[in-house]
């Protein structure tokens, strides 16, 4: 296999400049050019992006990504590890769903106690400019992908 960064591109489904991205973090390995100056990618490269493309889509993020991928390099050694960072990101997922949770009662109180009236009586915009009026503690709710780069 003989692939162009686009034609990897569009296999893996990966955009060109994430691809570009994870090899300047060395999630992937940068490649020879050849003598047009062109990068040329193999089979391994794109079964690599396409295990990152997986991964990413179950949202782990990029640090546990590289974890993952260089336990992959050693398939005989025990997968507690892998184990442990899946059931970590597991974990956090279930957290984010509890705030999320949270924060749709949250929102469903507001807009059912909303009247349409004027702005100045609006439930929607007192309960925002007092956060007493708040009946939850929903805390922050963090981003799904926090700070991993392009999106892919």
């Amino acid at each position: 296999m003989n692939l162009s960064i686009g034609e990897l591109s569009r296999r893996s489904e990966i955009k060109v400049p994430t691809i570009r991205y994870y090899e300047k973090i060395g999630l992937i390995p940068e490649v020879p050019r050849n003598a047009g100056n062109q990068r040329r990618y193999g089979a391994v490269d794109l079964d690599r992006l396409k295990f990152i493309r997986h991964a990413r889509d179950l949202g782990f993020d990029l640090d546990s990504i590289r974890d993952l991928l260089e336990m992959s390099e050693r398939p005989l050694q025990s997968c507690h590890a892998a184990d442990s960072i899946a059931r970590t990101h597991l974990e956090a997922i279930r957290a984010r769903i509890h705030q999320l949770t949270l924060l749709q009662h949250e929102l469903e109180r507001m807009v059912s106690e909303c009247r349409q009236g004027r702005v100045c009586d609006c439930r929607v915009i007192e309960v925002l400019a007092n956060h007493a009026e708040c009946t939850t503690d929903h805390g922050r709710v963090a981003p799904a992908r926090p700070g991993d780069g392009p999106a892919g």
